[in-house]
């Protein structure tokens, strides 16, 4: 019977001390993974084969440049509130989603826009996602801007976003839109490049802690 309890015993305590050891590990790997993706982050902005050395500049550098980046240095500007980096490649010709809406004389204005796009999994060194090769195929979104609070919304359409990871547009996606210029005409269209952590990405990202690089095209659709 001594035996038998010292063995029960046993039981018990390698099954709470594996709980524990587990409840811990799951506790600290989020942690861990934020690091891994801060880590990885670095790295990319340091040396990487698909856009360059990057050079960082401040919000307050970029505003006083008339929020535009230099490509030939290739800097990207860095947002402090969530983390996300951005090159302006090109502002594009048109206007802006505020000047459309005080030109219309509304506080809350709709726009389709349609996108090409690279997804770039930073951590795994590998692009993922891509609509360049589908010309017939392009990701379409429908953003609505309200002037009043200078806030915008966005969810996708149509498109292989749109499939691969519901309507829902990142955050990420959202932020050049106070500084691009959106027009029709294909030749004069606004690109951006982005290094996006998690917090601001897909869902798919958000759930496994994923910073992502994209390129993205911004023209104006059809409403």
């Amino acid at each position: 019977m001594r035996r038998f309890i010292y063995l029960l015993s046993g039981i018990v305590l390698t099954t709470l001390t594996l709980l524990c050891s587990t409840s811990c590990h799951d506790s600290e790997t989020y942690a861990e993974m934020r690091k891994k993706e801060k880590r990885a982050i670095a790295r990319f902005i340091d040396d990487n084969d698909i856009c360059g050395k990057i050079k960082v500049i401040s919000e307050e550098e970029f505003y006083a440049k008339d929020s535009v980046t230099d490509t030939v240095s290739n800097e990207f500007v860095l947002f402090n509130d969530d983390g996300i980096y951005m090159q302006i490649v090109r502002r594009g010709e048109g206007s802006t989603m505020r000047e459309m809406a005080k030109a219309n004389g509304d506080s809350t204005i709709n726009r389709t826009i349609l996108c090409r796009f690279m997804e770039y999994d930073i951590e795994a060194g590998d692009s993922t996602y891509t609509n360049y090769y589908s010309p017939s195929i392009v990701d379409k979104m429908l953003c609505n801007y309200n002037d009043k609070n200078r806030t915008f919304s966005a969810s996708f359409t149509e498109g292989m976003m749109s499939s691969r990871y519901g309507s829902n547009v990142p955050t990420g996606w959202i932020k050049p839109l106070t500084f691009v210029r959106l027009t029709r005409y294909a030749g004069k269209i606004a690109k951006v490049r982005l290094i996006v952590p998690h917090a601001s990405g897909t869902t798919n990202a958000s759930n496994y802690v994923l910073p992502c690089y994209y390129e993205i095209t911004y023209q104006l659709g059809k409403n």
